[in-house]
């Protein structure tokens, strides 16, 4: 391991230890008698992975139907987030925390000076065991925090509570019911959403229609994933070519590949390879079924295709 990793690790442990006990949802919670009063709001989720910025748009969502006519605004890491958001019409300012706050020690205090500054009516994290967001949240003046925990941890959750893209919606509506608001709780969480245009879908369409002089639907494959949920080159040549002898006949196959622009099958198939993350997930909407291991672009996918496969089998 690098002594840069090795100090990132030692560093989120010392922090996780000293904000594991800071602040808890229902003690800080107070009677909200007027939601129009809240103008404004902070989500926080200082973490830079596409996955991980994706999976909060449910809550997003959440948080703009609960209050129409706020502002939101977000605290993450690296430059995506802005991208993802393109069309939630309710985003204002994306904070951005350093990704390396040893090297970039003046930006990493400008955050926190500024989330201090800025008066912000609520302020919610998503992840509790965050302790980045759960310090952003303690530092923020605003009147309501939440700090991502469940108001009443042993009561019986729904059945699909551990996803962690509706957990944190779950909790957020478990703390306006402490705040006195009546919300509807059987609604199903909403679904991660890129909220793609028509505009883009299309330039998706036309894409693929480049790609293939052919009117056959198209599976989509991603090989890389990262760490170890990244399956072996031979693990994807066999199983593209399985795939080939299977479903070749009856659909076209497309790679589409990563930002480090490699291929755990050396480039054997027709390929997509794109570093906007919008065209990329237009390129998969128009695709039929997506195969891939966990990673950021099989969140993408979740919106779009109905059949998402960790592991994909078939008959030989």
């Amino acid at each position: 391991m690098k002594i840069s990793k090795k100090i990132n690790v030692a560093r989120r442990t010392v922090m996780r230890f000293f904000t594991r006990n800071i602040g808890t949802s229902k003690t800080s919670a107070k009677v909200l008698e007027n939601p129009a009063q809240i103008k404004r709001i902070l989500i926080c989720r200082p973490n830079g992975r596409l996955g991980n910025l994706l999976l909060i748009t449910p809550l997003i969502k959440e948080v703009s139907s609960v209050f129409p006519n706020a502002q939101i605004d977000l605290f993450v890491k690296g430059g995506l987030m802005p991208v993802i958001l393109e069309n939630y019409p309710q985003i204002g300012e994306v904070i951005v925390l350093p990704k390396k706050p040893f090297r970039y020690l003046f930006a990493y205090l400008k955050v926190w000076m500024t989330i201090k500054k800025i008066k912000y009516d609520m302020v919610l994290n998503v992840d509790k065991d965050s302790s980045s967001g759960r310090s952003a949240v303690e530092i923020s003046s605003a009147a309501y925090k939440f700090y991502g925990d469940a108001i009443e941890e042993d009561l019986i959750k729904n059945d699909d509570y551990d996803h962690i893209a509706k957990y944190p919606v779950y909790n957020f509506r478990d703390y306006l019911k402490v705040l006195g608001l009546k919300i509807n709780t059987s609604n199903p969480v909403a679904a991660i959403d890129l909220k793609l245009s028509s505009e883009e879908i299309e330039k998706g369409r036309e894409i693929l229609n480049k790609k293939f002089d052919n009117q056959k639907k198209t599976i989509a494959i991603f090989t890389f994933a990262t760490g170890d949920k990244c399956y072996s080159e031979l693990w994807w040549t066999d199983f593209y070519g399985l795939l080939q002898r299977r479903y070749e006949r009856d659909y076209n196959i497309i790679e589409i590949l990563p930002i480090e622009n490699v291929s755990q099958i050396r480039f054997k198939a027709t390929s997509f390879y794109s570093k906007d993350i919008r065209e990329i997930g237009a390129v998969i909407a128009n695709t039929e079924i997506f195969v891939g291991a966990d990673s950021g672009i099989m969140h993408l996918a979740t919106q779009f295709i109905y059949l998402l496969l960790d592991f994909f089998w078939f008959p030989i």
